[in-house]
């Protein structure tokens, strides 16, 4: 690469005459990290690039381990089991949906940077978001404020998730154009099996930074006070020390193992702030390395048939898609928006996406409530900790697995059989009710393995993606295009968990006053403090949960907490169905939106003028 090539970014000359001076990150920009300066030389081996993607889109990847912080930052302050002043499930949950929103804002709005700068500078920039996004939710947990980890988890770490998954696909899509589903595949692998790397890497330093807190003995042993609905025990000078009482089943859930009983509360550590903030400085070099070697094709550039060596082809060497929607032509990334092609595969991958993203998102909550009191000696902490895992390797088979077999089925033909999912997660509810009312291992089974299906076509949703958006509006602009569509992901990871939340925690309520119907009020009283006329205090301050209210309840009493989830289930159902009918109703784009066809209608109008 020439000094002049370098010096085309600069935008401070006018027509002619020196540029102004630039400052030293425009130089160093120009020179190390823009796309006129990572041109590869004709003899670059391709398959180099795959390792430094990998790089990037395993860190990025991470987020789907997002389950396993769910707990930990609901019990910040009790520790071993959520205090008055702990946040709530359905407040820690959105703040995934905050992030894939932010992905979703940066992929529309910075698609076109992204593919003018190129993806050295713009996996550069994802690392710097994600890692400080960590760093800055480490500063939310010490603080326990929970807009700071809305503002780094969230906001930050969403544009770093959202610029370090597009620049890789886009790269890769350009340098195998003769296996757009083969590449698209290679780049988003990595990226769904994030988590199965992230997982033990979370859980040990979640384990390694947990500290137990004070221990005062069991609950008989301790003289309890109950006061707007907290617990409290009284000291000798007569001052109240909040505590919360941990039930056999909450300490089970722990990764270490420790007594029913009363702990102070804000004595110990869960251990998420010091994990955020090693992920902070682990991720942030990994990505860093992954961007120093990204690499861009010269113009050109196409791979020589079938020798398999890189260079320069007078002939394309692009396989023909068998996809009857496959395009003629190119769309410009703002003409596709006045396509119904558009919207249709938006509403089809917003739809095909819940399912997934939902199950992502709570995965470890998930199988916990489903099956942890129905089979308390097989789904411990470790169990339900490697079923997030795999769910991620499900991901990462999804992506890989479904989008090498589109070169071969077509795009839309394997949007038909991510249909499969609709009678999967309809099914769920009765596995989880059977397992409540008759234990067994039967049902554990076919769930863990309906949802590792779903979670299987959710990565192939978005593996698929890039080489259906190829086919039906041409490669030129697949980057922008990929960017724009992107926002239906971003609406299902942000609709997905929040309708998760919100229904589990209508149903958690309605759990609890059901199951309070069926207690002695006296011995309800003596138990908890308080009369059964504060319970929806007490469940506000979190004094009383199911698992508490089971210690007391009669024999034969149901555990309801399997069935927590089932109005859920019910809903990713019907919004499959309207992805299905999205898919089926897309057709070929219409000539007339191509920019060959555009430009010659233009110079038509301008010869008549």
């Amino acid at each position: 690469m020439t000094d002049s090539s370098v010096g085309s970014h600069d935008s401070g000359s006018g027509g002619g005459g020196d540029p102004l001076p630039r400052s030293w990150f425009s130089r160093f920009a120009c020179r190390y990290l823009y796309k006129e300066a990572i041109e590869a030389p004709l003899d670059y081996n391709r398959w180099l690039n795959i390792p430094f993607s990998v790089m990037v889109q395993l860190s990025i990847g991470s987020v789907y381990a997002w389950s396993l912080f769910n707990a930990p930052l609901c019990r910040q302050l009790g520790v071993v089991t959520p205090s008055s002043g702990d946040w709530a499930l359905d407040a820690v949950v959105p703040v995934f949906s905050v992030c894939a929103l932010a992905l979703g804002a940066c992929t529309a709005g910075l698609g076109k940077w992204a593919e003018r700068v190129g993806p050295r500078m713009v996996a550069g920039t994802a690392a710097l978001c994600w890692g400080s996004g960590l760093a800055i939710s480490a500063l939310g947990c010490e603080l326990h404020q929970l807009p700071l980890l809305y503002a780094g988890y969230g906001v930050l770490g969403g544009i770093g998730w959202g610029l370090g998954y597009i620049s890789p696909v886009s790269t890769l899509l350009k340098w195998f154009p003769d296996r757009k589903g083969l590449a698209a595949g290679m780049a988003l692998t990595a990226f769904g099996g994030g988590a199965m790397v992230a997982t033990p890497l979370n859980e040990a330093l979640l384990e390694f930074f947990f500290q137990a807190p004070v221990y005062l003995g069991t609950a008989d042993a301790v003289q309890l006070v109950t006061q707007d609905g907290s617990r409290f025990v009284t000291a000798e000078d007569g001052s109240l020390t909040e505590v919360v009482v941990a039930s056999a089943r909450d300490v089970a859930q722990l990764h270490t193992s420790l007594p029913p009983g009363v702990y102070e509360v804000g004595t110990g550590d869960s251990g998420v702030r010091h994990t955020f903030l090693a992920l902070a400085a682990l991720h942030t070099t990994a990505m860093l390395t992954g961007a120093a070697g990204q690499r861009v094709p010269p113009p050109g550039w196409k791979p020589l048939g079938s020798s398999h060596q890189e260079g320069v082809s007078l002939q394309p060497a692009t396989a023909p898609s068998r996809d009857a929607l496959a395009a003629n032509g190119n769309v410009d990334p703002d003409q596709v928006m006045r396509t119904p092609q558009f919207y249709l595969l938006w509403a089809a991958v917003a739809g095909n996406a819940i399912a997934g993203v939902s199950v992502i998102s709570c995965a470890k909550t998930l199988m916990t409530d489903c099956f942890a009191s129905a089979l308390p000696g097989v789904v411990t902490a470790g169990f339900a900790a490697a079923y997030v895992a795999a769910l991620s390797g499900a991901n990462m088979a999804g992506r890989f697995g479904w989008s090498f077999a589109s070169d071969f089925l077509g795009r839309q033909n394997t949007y038909y059989i991510f249909a499969a999912g609709i009678p999967t997660v309809l099914v769920l509810p009765y596995l989880t009710e059977w397992a409540a009312t008759a234990p067994a291992m039967v049902p554990l089974v076919l769930f863990y393995g309906g949802t590792w299906l779903v979670v299987s076509f959710y990565g192939g949703v978005f593996s698929v993606l890039p080489a259906y958006l190829s086919d039906l509006f041409g490669p030129k602009h697949v980057g922008a295009i990929h960017g724009r569509l992107l926002t239906a992901w971003a609406a299902a990871a942000a609709g997905g968990p929040y309708l998760l939340a919100a229904l589990r925690h209508r149903s958690y309520d309605k759990a609890v006053h059901e199951l309070a119907a069926q207690i002695d009020p006296n011995v309800f009283e003596r138990t908890f403090g308080a009369p059964m006329s504060e319970l929806d205090q007490l469940l506000e301050r979190k004094s009383v949960t199911i698992p508490h209210l089971m210690d007391i309840a009669p024999g034969g009493v149901l555990d309801p907490t399997p069935m927590l989830n089932n109005d859920t289930m019910y809903a990713m159902g019907g919004l499959l169905s309207v992805a299905l009918a999205c898919n089926a109703a897309i057709r070929p784009v219409d000539p007339k939106h191509f920019i060959e066809n555009r430009q010659t209608v233009v110079d038509v109008e301008f010869r008549k003028v």
